[in-house]
């Protein structure tokens, strides 16, 4: 192709072909930065200023400044419009520049409190958000580092209102300007390649020649017809598939304009893995990044907005499965507007096993705990309870045998020998006070001890907290919060769960507050209730590496945590399952950051995003895959609280999740029937 001319071609891989055959005889190359090396996963760039001006607002409120969203970005728009106005009246390009009208907005906007620290703020978060949109063109990028090996000098012209710094920011953690020589943007000189002023500033700048420089783009006109008519070789690039991508996305977008449901499905698109992301992955990896990252995504999402609607000063991760949550957080973070204003969080260790001595120290064995420690099938006597609650069995024996009782009396209502008379006597047995005072004797050390550690975590010195959990019961926090009961300073507890099934009553007042936000017993929510169809899927899903937590121990130094024992039989079968997951949690802990950027940039909340998740949770839940079955089925799930007793009579789990893949397969019925009872269940609540 002789200089002048341009070529449009419908495939990066046609272009790049003919590509090759012209760049051996040129110098330089040129690239369009946006839809050539760069693709946007939303398809409106306009989009992402949404987020900006969500930020802005925020940074406003934290100043004493209340300003909405939108009139933020009216007054944006305002500016950058009478600048486009004002550069027309001298240039061929109606061009803006982002810090002159920012500039001019965060003036409007914040006063006197105005000053380059908070413009440098602004545009950092702007730069943030455009990077979590774009991905490099991995054939594109590829083949401009081979023509940069070969000695070209390559360049990169962006008609924008980004400068060059912030473009060469953006091109650095697209992870190619290694090969990039020189970046020019239009907002620097308000000369750009849609009038062709742009090229022969370009070509005086670098003393270049026309006949040996060609540009590639996307932009018929800016791209092709006007370097054409500067002598530049030019080709476009008119991507059919990248085309599909976009309306696919518009589409839902539109659709989410009237249908909430649409609105999480656009999320979800606009984070699916794009061009060299694209790459095989472990069966279990898609799991978790496509089915439990959203569901864990809009859970967090929810634990954002809940906590600043309370004035939530802190949030606890607690237990093992708040470690996924808590990873899931930091990785959100980043991307949220409103991360400015949302409390600060930890990781509690925390257990049920840890707090239940703790929780006896002030108030004894009380019936409720005393019912929750039954409630696994492998507790049977008080021998459990005091494994449980780590009473000394023994020094109580005198107290057991005043009301007729042993260690070994079956006190659970699973096991046939347990009779009314010992149930009545056990009954006795918590009302005597000479027993309690032995029982807040024998736990006070682990309460003291918690008490360190939970000081050493400063929740002593703050007022409310939110007490974060995947559920079910509301255990831990119980145990928590009858802990710290006796302390005047202790926080109000905020619980928030994946999922409250509330089976047990939870002591609920106005310092002990819980809440299930994907699903909750006490508000109907037939799709969120299809969670209860695999729970312990998300305990091990979300189960922190390291073991589970015995206790605490009071050391010179302050107080040790004592992990158990990670060599025996239970303990290697919970690292199978660990290692069987492990791409599972890879895949979740990987969307977390496209999902947080695909919401902030959508500036959609959880409400909007609730449907899609309750449709995630029912057909993969309620109406899975034989395969799927196959797939995410647990190998090993493993509970702290049960003991080693098996009642005498067994009834078979008939879980649809425990059903064989035969019975699966030949029952093509079978999901509609369990589906049918669980929402007569849900009706009957």
């Amino acid at each position: 192709m002789k200089p002048g001319k341009y070529k449009q071609y419908y495939t990066q891989e046609k272009l790049i072909r003919f590509g090759r055959k012209l760049a051996a005889d040129c110098e330089t190359v040129s690239f369009d930065l946006f839809d050539t090396l760069f693709v946007r996963r939303v398809h409106d760039p306009d989009l992402l200023k949404r987020s900006v001006a969500d930020f802005v607002a925020t940074l406003a409120r934290k100043r004493g400044l209340h300003i909405s969203a939108g009139k933020v970005q009216f007054i944006r728009d305002t500016f950058e419009i009478a600048q486009r106005k004002e550069t027309g009246q001298k240039f061929d390009d109606h061009e803006a520049c982002y810090p002159v009208y920012m500039g001019q907005m965060l003036a409007e906007i914040f006063g006197e409190q105005v000053n380059e620290q908070l413009l440098a703020k602004v545009t950092a978060f702007e730069l943030a958000v455009e990077s979590s949109m774009l991905v490099p063109r991995q054939m594109l990028v590829e083949w401009l580092k081979e023509l940069h090996d070969q000695g070209k000098k390559i360049l990169i012209l962006s008609d924008i209102y980004l400068p060059a710094s912030c473009l060469e920011t953006l091109v650095e953690r697209g992870g190619f300007a290694d090969s990039v020589d020189h970046v020019i943007s239009s907002a620097d000189t308000f000369l750009a390649k849609a009038s062709g002023k742009g090229f022969p500033l370009v070509q005086e700048r670098f003393d270049l020649t026309p006949e040996k420089w060609l540009h590639i783009g996307d932009n018929p006109v800016s791209d092709g017809l006007r370097p054409a008519e500067f002598g530049l070789r030019a080709l476009v690039l008119r991507d059919g598939r990248e085309k599909m991508r976009k309306s696919i996305i518009r589409r839902y977008w539109n659709y989410g304009q009237g249908r909430t449901f649409f609105r999480g499905r656009t999320v979800h698109q606009a984070m699916l893995p794009m061009e060299g992301e694209n790459i095989p992955r472990h069966p279990l990896y898609v799991e978790g990044y496509n089915f439990l990252a959203p569901v864990i995504g809009t859970f967090l999402l929810n634990l954002a907005e809940e906590s600043q609607r309370l004035s939530v000063e802190h949030i606890y991760f607690l237990s093992r499965e708040g470690w996924m949550f808590e990873s899931f957080w930091k990785k959100m973070l980043p991307h949220l507007p409103q991360a400015d204003v949302l409390p600060s969080e930890s990781y509690l260790y925390v257990s049920r096993m840890a707090l239940a001595g703790a929780a006896c120290a002030y108030q004894g064995l009380t019936p409720d705990n005393a019912a929750i420690a039954f409630l696994p099938s492998g507790n049977r006597d008080f021998r459990d309870i005091c494994r449980i609650f780590k009473l000394n069995g023994e020094a109580l024996l005198p107290h057991l045998q005043r009301h007729n009782l042993q260690l070994e009396t079956a006190l659970s209502p699973q096991y046939p020998e347990t009779t009314v008379k010992n149930c009545i006597h056990f009954t006795e047995l918590l009302e005597d006070d000479l027993f309690q005072a032995e029982v807040q004797s024998q736990t006070r050390p682990y309460n003291d001890a918690l008490m360190q550690y939970l000081e050493q975590e400063g929740m002593f010195k703050r007022k409310e907290v939110a007490i974060v959990d995947v559920g079910w019961l509301g255990t831990i926090q119980r145990f928590l919060n009858e802990a710290v009961a006796h302390r005047p300073d202790r926080p109000i507890f905020h619980g928030m769960l994946l999922a409250a099934t509330r089976g047990i009553p939870f002591p609920a007042s106005t310092v002990n507050q819980l809440s299930g936000l994907i699903y909750d017993r006490f508000r109907f929510d037939l799709g969120g209730s299809a969670i209860l169809y695999n729970r312990d899927l998300f305990e091990e899903a979300c189960r922190a590496p390291h073991p589970t937590l015995n206790g605490y121990i009071l050391t010179e130094s302050g107080c040790e945590l004592e992990f158990r024992n990670t060599e025996d039989k239970t303990a290697k079968a919970e690292q199978m399952q660990d290692d069987f997951f492990a791409p599972l949690q890879q895949g979740i802990l990987d969307a977390a950051s496209r999902f947080a950027a695909a919401v902030a940039v959508l500036g959609y909340s959880s409400l909007d995003l609730k449907p899609w998740t309750n449709h995630l949770l029912t057909a993969k839940l309620a109406f899975p895959k034989n395969s799927e079955v196959e797939l995410i089925r647990l190998r090993h799930h493993l509970d702290d609280f049960h003991g080693t007793k098996k009642p005498p009579v067994q009834t078979p789990s008939m879980a649809l999740w425990d059903r064989s893949i035969s019975s699966l397969r030949w029952k093509p019925l079978l999901r509609l029937k369990y589906y049918l009872l669980a929402a007569r269940d849900r009706l009957q609540e």
